[in-house]
């Protein structure tokens, strides 16, 4: 019976990783809305608090934020496989659209179509329809509001992932000082079916392959073997998302003559118009140098360093979370992530998808459909692309 419930909570898992997977449009902001909707407004698979206090945890960690908040949420439900499940149903599309492009579709222009406008503003409604819920839940007083009044002007004047750390960190010192002898009532423990034994192996091999990589690449000269180190790299030492990884794959493989430039911009093209991950560019650039054997390679290397960092943490975020001493700057992290949240929806969603008077009169409409009447969000992702499609038209 109780394997009858895990393999129940995994078919759930993948069933609504996937259509999150076929449905999120507008990169790890988006997506963190989009998770928000799926899994916590709809599902309840955790409370407000602690999906804040996990996307915190993965604004701390290097790589695919989003990614590892779905990660995360994965685990949390069924453990080790749950994350694994919840990974593939989430990138497996995008993974397998843009190998396809690398493949079969590279005369296609898709980077200025309509639809792909609609989409971006569907993004526009899901992240601002998040940011509404989750601010009011942690930015409820002067204090916290003020910090993500900082964050927000902070991380809008200087746009670099330097920034978005350091303004983290400084909130949580705030935090600390301010809030390290407030209380709470809501304080639901996280259940993370995952032991600290695994959780300890899994850093230890995080940081071992990021030093043996390098050398076992040297020793060999195989050229899968420098392909795995240059992606797995690129996953391991990358903060802010998808957009700050594209310059490190752009210098490991551009002038090293893997691919051309050309080739590079044209992939980097698709993946906007894919749901998913950004780092599923990664598997455009393996599947143009070996074929789609190269593009699983370089899947699974980039997105390898988010697996092993979140499984290797999650077993202790719990008691973290709970100390007395780590709860208030935790609660000054939530409040500058909020800021965080609203600076990425001005830039780049905001101003890469309200052009004209009609894109804003559209996103209220698609918001409405969210907020109000309430509809699935792939009807939303829906309607955005045929109303893009017809805004093209005008």
């Amino acid at each position: 019976m109780k394997n009858q419930t895990r393999l129940g909570a995994l078919l759930e898992i993948l069933m609504i990783s996937t259509r999150l997977g076929l449905t999120s449009f507008g990169g790890p902001v988006a997506h963190l809305g989009y998770f928000h909707t799926g899994y916590i407004r709809r599902k309840k698979w955790m409370d407000e608090k602690s999906y804040a206090d996990l996307v915190a945890l993965c604004q701390f960690l290097p790589g695919p934020a989003s990614s590892q908040v779905g990660i995360g949420i994965g685990a949390m439900r069924a453990g080790a496989i749950g994350g694994i499940v919840s990974f593939i149903g989430f990138t497996l599309p995008s993974v397998i659209a843009l190998i396809l492009f690398a493949l079969l579709l590279n005369q296609l222009d898709v980077s200025n179509a309509g639809w792909i406008h609609g989409l971006k503003i569907v993004a526009v409604a899901v992240v601002a329809h998040a940011i509404l819920g989750m601010s009011q839940k942690l930015t409820p007083d002067l204090s916290r509001k003020a910090l993500a009044l900082l964050a927000l002007v902070v991380t809008l004047l200087w746009q670099t992932a330097v920034t978005q750390v350091g303004i983290i960190l400084i909130a949580a010192l705030a935090g600390f000082i301010l809030f390290k002898n407030h209380a709470e009532s809501e304080d639901a423990e996280i259940c993370v079916p995952i032991s600290k034994t695994f959780a300890t192996v899994c850093l230890v091999l995080f940081f071992s392959l990021l030093v043996l990589l390098p050398l076992l690449r040297e020793a060999t000269a195989l050229n899968w073997i420098a392909m795995f180190d240059s992606f797995y790299r690129s996953g391991s030492l990358v903060f802010g998302g998808g957009h700050v990884v594209l310059p490190l794959l752009e210098r490991e493989f551009v002038p090293t003559g893997w691919l051309s430039e050309e080739a590079f911009l044209a992939g980097y093209g698709a993946a906007q118009a894919v749901p998913g991950p950004l780092f599923t560019f990664a598997a455009y650039l393996g599947a143009v140098m070996s074929g789609w054997q190269g593009g699983l390679l370089a899947t699974a290397a980039i997105f390898l360093p988010a697996f092993l960092l979140i499984y290797g943490t999650l077993p202790f975020w719990d008691s973290l979370r709970r100390n007395p001493k780590i709860k208030g700057a935790l609660m000054g992290v939530n409040a500058a992530v909020i800021g965080i949240l609203i600076s990425a929806f001005y830039h780049p969603i905001w101003t890469s998808s309200i052009l004209a008077p009609i894109d804003f009169a559209f996103a209220a409409v698609l918001f409405s459909m969210l907020v109000y009447w309430k509809l699935p969000p792939w009807v939303v992702v829906l309607t955005g692309a045929a109303g893009g499609w017809l805004i093209g038209l005008v």
